[in-house]
């Protein structure tokens, strides 16, 4: 068993309001796993949870499941027995654009390999962190919608594109990393606005709980180092201690 919480199945959801879409209806939620115990179990506590759940064993079953189900999130194991996890990504993101998707994985490194509403557990892993990233990437998925059409952001010389995902600063095109992406564009998206390390786990990397807040310090190096040293340019992204981050023009 790949998961390291069974007898929560029916208890640690109960002080949460249902798993529900952005219009208040009832979650859809594709499991692919090819471990039918962890399928089982997952779909268990999803449904719990107020959700509608359909699973599939491997990468065809996942991508017959999600034409006839359409499926609001799909939770996807990177490995299946016929095709890798990310070949199902591309496959389902031709039929369902932006469909979000929680992968389960045994690595810690395919956070850099995938981009947009996409997220990651490492197995093993609690029914609680698959439930509360899965509230993470329904909550980005309806401001997505919302603000569907595309737009680019600018603070000061920093520009980022949403749609092709270019980064400028100073005419000088920056290259970064999805998760590097992602976290600027929380703070671009907040300019002059504190925003503490809880929510920016929460937002970029979907913790809906005590998460490792020294990720954030972390990633918020990598982009000085990309934005600012890196570059010869001033500073933009500015700590405030005991508060968080915030993004604004360089002085």
């Amino acid at each position: 068993m790949t998961a390291t919480t069974t007898s929560h199945a029916s208890t640690s959801t109960s002080n949460h309001t249902a798993l529900v879409r952005p219009d208040g209806g009832p979650c859809r939620v594709l499991v692919v796993d090819d471990e039918a115990s962890l399928s089982e179990l997952l779909s268990m506590a999803l449904r719990y949870e107020g959700c509608e759940v359909r699973s599939a064993g491997d990468g065809a079953g996942a991508l017959r499941a999600a034409r006839g189900f359409r499926p609001d999130v799909v939770v996807l194991d990177v490995m299946l027995p016929d095709m890798d996890g990310l070949a199902v990504l591309g496959q389902l993101r031709r039929e369902i654009p932006q469909v979000p998707v929680l992968f389960l994985t045994a690595k810690d490194s395919v956070e850099d390999r995938i981009a947009g509403l996409t997220a990651y557990v490492t197995k093993p892993f609690s029914l609680e962190e698959v439930v509360a990233r899965l509230r993470g990437l329904v909550r980005r998925s309806g401001a997505a919608q919302a603000a569907r059409g595309g737009s680019v952001l600018t603070v000061g010389d920093l520009r980022l594109d949403e749609d092709s995902h270019e980064v400028v600063r100073d005419g000088r095109e920056v290259h970064l990393t999805a998760t590097e992406f992602e976290l600027l564009r929380y703070l671009m998206r907040n300019p002059r606005r504190v925003l503490s390390k809880a929510q920016i786990l929460d937002r970029v990397w979907s913790y809906d709980f005590g998460g490792q807040a020294n990720v954030v310090e972390l990633y918020i190096s990598y982009l000085r180092r990309k934005l600012e040293s890196g570059l010869g340019l001033p500073s933009m992204i500015h700590t405030r201690r005991g508060a968080g981050y915030l993004i604004k023009p360089a002085e």
